[in-house]
């Protein structure tokens, strides 16, 4: 099974685009703020909504500091 699959080096690999990755997760952050604007009652739904979004946003703001710095 393994005499099947090609050996390819990490240079022959297409990276990823920058900036879909930074566009599809600026717009879940959108999307997921728009849902603090609802019929809800609590504040738990809140809580998760809010963690979600600083989970995205550091996603972003530490591949952007690991690409400055040379890290990735």
């Amino acid at each position: 099974m393994a005499a099947e699959e090609q050996v390819l080096s990490p240079a022959q690999r297409k990276p990823t685009s920058r900036k879909a990755l930074y566009t599809a997760l600026s717009v879940a952050i959108v999307i997921n703020l728009a849902y603090l604007f609802g019929n809800h009652q609590g504040w738990i739904e809140d809580v998760f909504i809010g963690i979600t979004v600083v989970v995205l946003l550091s996603v972003i703001v530490s591949d952007a500091w690991m690409r400055k710095t040379g890290l990735r």
